[in-house]
């Protein structure tokens, strides 16, 4: 699965769902996180987007929702893992321009890595693919955070992504 909005594939029951974020310490920097998501089933839907902020998920992942009284679909939890990770890098530059983040985007292009910048946030939000060399992406992103090219986080991880020293 490719990242997709109902702009690239009007034929597929796109919904938007929302996950309630737990701020820790100022972050992230927002109580809560919309995704696009395909409708899998009543109450559960493919997310199609991979998340800058909701912890724990990653492009792929089935997730159980539930309406709320205005019809909002909010993320209640996964049910199937798509074996995908989640990694944020903010650039040490700052990532608030559009090249900053391209960067970022094209340095991990080669390893079949896509994702997308924000730049209120001035960060971006990777997809590393279950069939990614996971151990080459991984010392790719500690030497960048060693060089002081960038930051990073571990939204989501698979255990094999864990198990790479």
């Amino acid at each position: 699965m490719t990242e997709n909005n109902p702009e690239r594939d009007p034929d597929v029951d796109w919904v938007r769902v929302v996950f309630d974020l737990e701020p820790e310490d100022g972050w992230p920097p927002a109580r809560t996180e919309r995704l696009w998501a395909v409708r899998v089933g009543n109450d559960r839907v493919r997310l199609g987007n991979t998340p800058f902020f909701a912890r724990g998920f990653a492009l792929g992942d089935v997730v159980v929702v539930a309406p709320d009284e205005d019809g909002v679909l909010w993320v209640k939890q996964a049910v199937e893992y798509s074996g995908n990770c989640t990694i944020r890098i903010i650039p040490a530059e700052g990532g608030h321009q559009v090249e900053v983040r391209q960067a970022v985007l094209d340095a991990f292009a080669p390893f079949g890595i896509e994702g997308e910048g924000i730049e209120q946030f001035g960060l971006v939000a990777l997809n590393v693919p279950s069939a990614a060399e996971i151990s080459a992406v991984k010392r790719f992103v500690i030497q960048g955070a060693e060089e002081g090219r960038w930051h990073y986080e571990e939204g989501c991880v698979t255990p094999e992504w864990r198990a790479m020293e």
